[in-house]
């Protein structure tokens, strides 16, 4: 069984930190309306979902995926490329700390969890504005003792490596080549996404159903012709705020074996 923690949008998630779109005007009631269906979405599929309490003064509260990674053995609490943001991890460990043993990223290093793609036991970690080489290497030197193998991947034109590039399956990847250095994942059957819709890269994978932004038609449709089981939802106002699917929770297996 699966596992998720979420956090609800803050009042002020208009303030969200942006690097890569201009600012457009947030309707935080429809915000709210939309984390509420994105939270029901994961319950249909299986997913027990835990939702944390908005904190007011952290626009960016609400993308918890950054906040931290939770694999079987451990979690490791990250830290935030943005110094605004660095509060959001220290929030996260007291819901983390019954789950997991807790491992942390330390400064200088910075890392965040939407850099952080896992497939099997490789974790393919974007090398971003957020994510620095130290931080890939304290990841690496942190989970090497359990046995995962760590790649760094470059990022150029996107805030995280899953903003432009996720999993379907253990051998499938769904990617925007402009933005990840598709070189370095040459492993994988690589789908790129539709030029018009260069954001379409991220989904969020779970057993039998892959969570798919409603908007992205094009690069629906062509998941849809390889017999994926695709749940779309309407994420459009966390869109405007640089984030996807993947950003709005931290899944994980509730009971590893």
């Amino acid at each position: 069984m699966l596992s998720a923690i979420t956090r609800t949008p803050a009042p002020s998630l208009a303030d969200c930190e942006l690097t890569f779109l201009d600012r457009a005007a947030i309707d935080y009631q429809r915000a709210l309306e939309q984390h509420q269906a994105y939270c029901a979405a994961l319950r249909s599929c299986g997913v027990d979902v835990l939702t944390l309490p908005a904190v007011a003064n952290l626009p960016d509260s609400v993308f918890v995926e950054d906040t931290a990674l939770v694999l079987d053995e451990c979690a490791v609490v990250a830290h935030l490329g943005s110094m605004a943001r660095e509060p959001e991890s220290v929030l996260m460990m007291p819901a983390l700390a019954p789950l997991r043993p807790l491992h942390q990223i330390a400064a200088p290093a910075t890392l965040e969890g939407g850099d952080v793609l896992r497939v099997g036991r490789t974790l393919y970690v974007g090398r971003s504005a957020r994510t620095n080489q130290a931080g890939i290497d304290a990841l690496a030197d942190l989970l090497a003792p359990y046995g995962y193998e760590v790649v760094p991947v470059a990022v150029d034109g996107c805030l995280h490596l899953k903003t432009g590039c996720t999993a379907l399956d253990d051998r499938t990847l769904l990617i925007n080549p402009a933005w990840v250095d598709a070189a370095a994942l040459a492993g994988f059957e690589q789908i790129a996404v539709p030029a018009e819709e260069p954001w379409a890269a991220n989904v969020l994978r779970l057993p039998a159903t892959l969570i798919v932004n409603a908007a992205h038609e094009r690069t629906n449709a062509l998941l849809a012709e390889r017999g994926l089981n695709l749940l779309p939802v309407d994420i459009g106002e966390f869109s405007k705020a640089e984030a996807g699917l993947t950003c709005l929770s931290l899944v994980f297996a509730t009971r590893p074996e």
